[in-house]
């Protein structure tokens, strides 16, 4: 069994038997999660039904008074094509079967058949249905349309094309019950997305986060699932186990790629099973939590090793972001500048400082590999250092590991590079080393690089196309 569907979506039960309309209901509710099913004794009044109500999935029966169950059938596939039907019938006929889903039906099942498969259908045929909503929402956000609700990632600080292609993408996903892979290197806002994508959810209930890099299997089974009292030694009163506290809202387990393979084989049953057991307890309780999971590992790479199990990488990943490093994103850097001064000037109760213009060209040239959280702690120690007037890059110099060279040294601001020369370069040579150290500190990036030799980027752009150009002979 899979995750319980979104509770937008409903169900219609359709048989003039309410025996056993009440029976599939109350099972639907109980092992599949779903908490909208309707019920339809008159087949005749499916599409009033239809029309009034958000329903997804038609379960019908084939032998009915009144109308005919394949005669409904042919009018909620020709009218209402966007509805799955799966055929229900008290008689085991192949030619039936047939006909019904060449006419369109999801499937087909016998009323005699085991609780279970009728079940793994329904939720087969829901979570196709989510999964074609959430392709057609996901399409529509990627040509481009503007974010329906930017004050979610706010807390995000950037102008990065790839950072706003990601925020269409969890605006898209965010009401999916399925999971959300958060991915990137440490220090990149990963949690900062997954608290994004339940603002978005639409979730009544709390964002709880559990980070679970070094829980063994035990204690990892406890804090996730909770415990009844007496379910070990020591266990005088009842915990409630994450899962629980996140019930209605949003649970993010970070570094889950440092999970144990005991431990992962238990989070993959929860899955599939959409339900779980607290320690010591014989009663299942339902999922009802959508889970968000966040690692700096490469999963895929992890699983290929042998230390992810395969079958959870693939539950995992039906929704992945990205989030590329600082590195990948300088044009960020100015914006994240000013913030965290605003910011460290508000927490330490000091005068907000002036960065000088240098300061920015320093960072770019800096791997970052603690990224934003690097930055954050880089300019926050600036801040807590100064003494007023304009921001000194000396302290930034110092953290990154950089020489600041003496006055009059070969290479410090007031001394000359060329001086220890024994054969001095031409304009044109000079320059040529010049743009390449630029091009190599800056990574390649043309906009940064620019701005450490002190010219224009279209002006840098047409001094490399000159490079490439044949000179005349």
């Amino acid at each position: 069994m899979s995750d319980a569907p979104t509770a937008a979506m409903a169900v219609l039960l359709v048989d003039d038997d309410p025996a056993w309309l009440h029976g599939l209901q109350v099972t639907l509710a109980r092992k599949a999660g779903l908490a909208r099913v309707l019920t339809c004794q008159d087949p005749r009044q499916v599409g009033a039904i239809l029309a009034a109500e958000p329903v997804g999935l038609v379960i019908l029966d084939l032998n009915m008074p009144g109308l005919p169950g394949e005669e409904v059938l042919a009018a909620v596939t020709a009218e209402h094509p966007e509805v799955a039907v799966i055929v229900v019938s008290g008689m085991n006929q192949v030619e039936t079967a047939v006909r019904c889903v060449k006419a369109g039906a999801f499937d087909y099942f016998v009323k005699s058949t085991e609780e279970d498969r009728l079940v793994g259908g329904v939720l087969r045929a829901v979570r196709m249905l989510e999964l074609q909503r959430e392709n057609r929402e996901v399409a529509h956000r990627m040509l481009g349309g503007p974010l329906r609700h930017p004050e979610a990632f706010q807390a995000v600080v950037t102008r990065d094309r790839a950072m706003h292609a990601i925020f269409s993408y969890v605006e898209a996903v965010a009401r999916s019950p399925q999971p959300l892979l958060v991915t990137g290197e440490s220090g990149v806002g990963k949690e900062l997305v997954a608290r994004a994508a339940h603002a978005l959810s639409g979730r009544a209930g709390p964002f709880v986060a559990l980070n679970v890099a070094g829980l063994d299997d035990g204690v990892f089974a406890d804090t996730l699932f909770g415990h009844v009292r007496g379910a070990f030694t020591g266990a005088d009163q009842p915990r409630r186990g994450m899962i629980e506290e996140a019930a209605d809202g949003t649970l993010l387990l970070d570094e889950i790629g440092d999970l144990s393979i005991a431990s992962q084989v238990k989070l993959l049953r929860l899955l599939q099973e959409g339900e779980y057991f607290p320690l010591g307890s014989d009663r299942p309780r339902r999922l009802r939590a959508r889970l968000v999971v966040a690692t700096h590992h490469d999963l895929a790479a992890r699983q290929a090793a042998g230390t992810f199990r395969r079958d959870l990488y693939y539950r995992l990943c039906t929704h992945h972001v990205r989030i590329p490093p600082l590195r990948e994103r300088t044009g960020d850097l100015p914006l994240l500048v000013e913030h965290f001064l605003d910011e460290a000037a508000a927490a330490l109760e000091r005068p907000r400082p002036t960065a000088p213009r240098q300061l920015v060209q320093l960072l770019a040239t800096h791997p970052f590999p603690g990224n934003v959280r690097e930055l954050r702690a880089l300019v926050f120690n600036a801040v807590s250092l100064h003494q007023g007037g304009t921001l000194s890059t000396a302290t930034f110099r110092e953290a990154l590991g950089r020489h600041e060279p003496a006055p009059g040294e070969p290479g410090s601001p007031a001394g000359n590079p060329f001086a220890p020369l024994e054969v001095l370069p031409t304009f044109d040579e000079a320059l040529e080393l010049l743009t390449d150290e630029a091009l190599r500190r800056s990574d390649g990036n043309q906009t940064v690089a620019a701005r450490l030799v002190g010219v224009t980027q279209p002006a840098l752009s047409k001094r490399l196309k000159a490079r490439r150009e044949p000179k005349a002979p």
